[in-house]
Order: structure tokens, then sequence, then C-alpha cells
């Protein structure tokens, strides 16, 4: 993507609001903003203060030349708090002070803080302020449909989408559930699959003595975490006394190792801290992705297009991801058929295993491109823009005083 692509538009003041700098939604964000600042637009960057440690710490400080609009990191809490009506006068300011002309929401926390900051009339935007973008990156479209949260939420998705100009939703996935259950509407929809650099299309080198199962990411249930640790509890008690890695943090950690100890996997589970991907996958001999809800992952991509064998459950935009191998995926909450797969997977000829994910790894390289990954968000954006010059601008979010409040 280059300043004169045809997908480029006019260059663009652009603000990402999201809360974690941590996972998947980070690495998007990140993305965006190196293909964004190259392309000629001016980025910045709104999160939490208090997540994402050094690492996110580093990470930014590297971004920093990108970043014509700078960062600005508040306190955001991940439920809803009274904190949040101070968050939101934060982007507001923010907004105002660098003449944004997108604000580009990320998640469902910031999501709502790029939909409802109460941004004065800015030049930059036909009918006066920002465009509103989001990309909810799973969030409250994950919850169980006809769940008290999952009607909670989606009636405050159907109240926001009121307050957005373009929807960019990362998976068809998501994109199908917000048309179930808020509906379809008449903003601008697009599904905007995350992207691959060619770089992580190369092959890991397989480190010496590996762990026989792998997994990268969030330490919390909702990933499947107890049912992995069951599923390893079985294979050992069928007499394949199998080895697990399990690299990244989160709340549930101390509640997994415990676990492990329970089933009497305390010597064949290590935990490590988050660290880069493409390091651990050599460190596996095959990747487990046991989720119980996801919309696109970035770790499976990522071990996908590295032809790292992988299992993973048939949830959210996986299958996507698989395309025509989505029969391979499994049931999710089932440690006996995530058990049987592993075991297949590790049984397989070797020669056919390399072959199966090899032809995996080309066709996530022809469906899930970073460059247009990049070019689809900022044609989004100008189709946003196309929409709010023939309606006028989205309903008010209400008044504030003024900006040095």
């Amino acid at each position: 993507m280059s300043p004169t692509s045809p997908d480029a538009g006019a260059p663009r003041r652009i603000l990402h609001v999201f809360r974690a700098p941590v996972g998947g939604l980070f690495r998007h964000v990140v993305d965006l903003t190196r293909l964004q600042a190259g392309a000629g637009h001016a980025v910045g960057l709104i999160c939490d203060a208090g997540t994402g440690g050094a690492r996110a710490e580093r990470t930014l400080a590297e971004l920093a030349p990108q970043l014509a609009l700078g960062v600005l990191r508040v306190p955001m809490r991940r439920n809803p708090d009274p904190g949040d009506l101070a968050a939101l006068r934060a982007v507001a300011r923010r907004a105002e002070t660098v003449g944004a002309e997108v604000l580009h929401g990320h998640g469902a926390k910031g999501g709502v803080y790029a939909r409802l900051a109460p941004v004065r009339g800015a030049a930059g935007a036909p009918g006066g302020g920002p465009i509103r973008a989001y990309t909810p990156h799973g969030g409250s479209y994950n919850y169980r449909p006809g769940s008290l949260l999952h009607r909670l939420y989606m009636g405050v998705e159907a109240l926001l989408a009121r307050r957005t100009d373009v929807f960019l939703f990362e998976s068809a996935y998501v994109a199908g559930r917000h048309r179930a259950y808020v509906g379809a509407g008449r903003t601008v929809t697009r599904v905007v699959h995350n992207g691959i650099d060619e770089a992580e299309f190369v092959p890991v080198v397989r480190a010496d003595d590996p762990f026989d199962l792998v997994y990268v990411g969030e330490l919390r249930e909702a990933k499947g975490l107890p049912v992995l640790l069951d599923a390893l509890a079985a294979l050992h008690g069928a007499g394949r006394p199998l080895s697990l890695l399990m690299v990244g943090s989160g709340p549930d950690e101390a509640a997994l190792a415990a676990r492990a100890a329970r089933l009497g996997l305390g010597a064949a589970v290590a935990f490590e801290p988050a660290q880069p991907i493409r390091p651990v996958l050599a460190r596996g001999r095959v990747m487990v992705v046991p989720s119980f809800a996801e919309s696109l992952p970035y770790v499976v991509l990522e071990a996908a297009a590295a032809a790292q064998p992988l299992v993973a459950t048939d949830v959210g935009g996986i299958p996507e991801i698989f395309g025509e191998a989505a029969g391979e995926l499994v049931p999710p909450r089932d440690p006996l058929a995530l058990a049987e797969a592993i075991a297949r997977l590790l049984d397989e000829a070797p020669a056919a295993r390399e072959a199966r994910f090899r032809a995996l790894s080309e066709a996530v390289r022809a469906r899930f491109s970073m460059r247009s990954m990049g070019e689809s968000v900022l044609s989004g954006y100008e189709a946003g823009f196309r929409a709010r010059a023939s309606r006028g601008p989205a309903p008010a979010a209400g008044r504030r005083g003024p900006a040095s409040a």
C-alpha cells in the first residue's frame, strides 16, 4: 500500500482507540498503524495506561516515530465503570486537539469510547466531527446467544450502531452474528480479514528436544485450557505421556497450574510468559488452540502460515482460516475429541503431515494478505466518509463543556 494507492484515499488523521495493548487485537492495531503511516496518513493511538507491561511499552516505543498523532494512555477498565466518563472525555479532548477525522474503535471497550466520545465538529469530516469506525475483535459478540449478558450487550450494540459510520468486521462469523442479533441497518459494513506478512510464511526450524504440544495465548478458561489439560490427562492415561508448553498470561494462570497438578500433570506442563510466537512454535511439535469462542485469531493465522502442525476447535472464524480443511476442526468443550485429534496428528506419517500443513499455509497466503487488510480498512473509511456526506452526521452523543474541562 502506498500513498498513491487507489484504495488509500486522501491523507487522513486517524486515531485508533482500544483498551489493552496485548494479544491479537494489539497486533492488528500495530499492523494497521504501520500500513497507514506508510501510506501517508497521520496516525495516533489511545489505550489503557495500566495493561501490557514492559512488552507493550517496548512496542509502543518502537512505533513512536510513525505516530504523527502520538500515544495517549488513560485508565480504562475491562468492565463498565464510572471511570469510563473520564476516559470518554480524554478521548474527545485528544480527538479535538489533533483534529482527528477517523476514530477507529477496536474491541468492545474501544468501540464504546470511539463511538460515544463527544467530539465537537472537526474540519476534515463532512457533517462535523470524525467518522466512527468499529472493529469488534469478537468481544461482546461471543457471549452465548439467549443469555442475559448476550441480550444486554446486543442491545448496547444496537444503540451504538446509530453512532457508527462503518463496521469493519474481522471475520464473516462476527459479521453474521451482528446481522442476526443487532440487525443489518444502513451502516457501511465490510468484512476485512486479519492479514499476515510475507515473512511469516517461512517455516519454523524445529528446536532440539521440542515439547509435544504448545499453546500460545491468554491464560483464561474461555480459551478452553481446562479442556486441553483434561485431554492431556486422557492421553497420559492411554499411555502417551505427552508434554505441553503453555505460553502467555492471564487471570486463570494459578488455577490452571493447580488443575494440572491435581491431574498429575505437574511435571508434564510448563508455563512461560508471553513472548514472540515464532520461536515458541519451533519448540512444539503440535500447536493446540482449544478455544470455546474466537473471532479470527492471529495465533491460528500465524501457525498456519508457518506450516505448523495444528489442532484447533471449530469455533468463530477459525473455519474461515482452514477453508477446505475446516472438516479437520474439533468440537469445543470435548476433551476426548481433542485428545483423539492430537493423537491422530502425532501418528500421521511425517511426509503426509508436512504436505497437509504446507497446503494450508499456501491457502492462507492466498486469502489473508496484510496489504489487502490495510487497503480494505482505508477503503472502508472512505466509504464511511461518502455515506456521512450523503446522510449527514450520526446522532449526537450529547453536549459537554469546553475542551479543557
